[in-house]
């Protein structure tokens, strides 16, 4: 018999989608995740900050007792494709090397991410570099309430009906792409709008979509606030969870007496 005590199973992680701000937005399955997980791993924007995703996660499930790894993911542009940033790169192995230790220890790990885990989440970085070291780790992705979700039913607006096409933008990248995305499609839903806010105006002013235009900020939060005309955000400094939807057509439904407009 063997003298390695060594733990015979591997830990489980779980990649668990919290929604968009509100905690009322979590699903029973994030729920009942974080609760069962006794440890969670925290996405940070810089060292020893806030986890906004520990915040909603925590009105929910109390976090006492847990152990809590607060993991840095520097807010910087990612392009598919290219080389990444070094410095993301470094604090995306550091981030991994933690979650890994637990891991090899037989503990399961909870990443509570912001939305769905899916969609623009640091998530899937900490999973390839976790992967790269463990290729066969057990994953649990759990998806969540978008943004772009919570923003659209809290205007009782649909994002896309019938044959709209609908593009997810993050806005941060080069405004040729969108202005094409933006003439071309039915419906966009503009994500990370809050350090362009005035280049976007203009270029919705450019294109005569203002009129099409709703911005909400802080969606299903305290402090929610939305902007029917987008004009009114000029020069504000906007919260980082701030969602532009635009959908550039009213649909018309006929019955074959009257048509609705949707």
């Amino acid at each position: 018999m063997s003298s390695d005590n060594s733990p015979t199973r591997t830990g489980h992680l779980y990649l668990v989608g919290v929604g968009p701000g509100d905690p009322e937005l979590m699903t029973y399955k994030a729920v009942r995740i974080l609760t069962e997980a006794k440890i969670w791993a925290v996405p940070t924007a810089r060292e020893n900050g806030v986890s906004s995703a520990q915040q909603i996660a925590g009105q929910m499930i109390a976090d006492k007792g847990r152990t809590i790894l607060s993991l840095c993911f520097p807010m910087k542009k990612v392009f598919l494709g290219q080389e990444t940033d070094d410095q993301l790169l470094m604090a995306w192995r550091k981030s991994a090397d933690e979650v890994i230790r637990h891991l090899d220890q037989g503990e399961d790990v909870a990443f509570p991410t912001l939305g769905d885990a899916t969609l623009y989440s640091t998530a899937f970085y900490l999973l390839a570099m976790i992967q790269e070291q463990r290729p066969n780790v057990p994953v649990t992705v759990v998806p969540g309430i978008t943004a772009m979700a919570a923003c659209a039913a809290s205007q009782s607006s649909p994002l896309a009906l019938g044959d709209d096409v609908l593009a997810v933008v993050p806005a941060a990248f080069e405004d040729d792409r969108l202005r094409q995305i933006l003439t071309t499609l039915d419906s966009v839903v503009l994500m990370k709008v809050h350090k362009r806010i005035d280049a976007l105006i203009d270029i919705l002013e450019e294109l005569e979509l203002t009129p099409h235009a709703v911005l909400i900020e802080r969606s299903g939060m305290d402090g929610e606030r939305v902007y029917t005309d987008i004009r009114e955000a000029r020069g504000r400094k906007l919260h980082y969870f701030s969602t532009m939807v635009i959908r550039k057509k009213k649909v018309q439904v006929s019955n074959g007496t009257h048509a609705i407009a949707l």
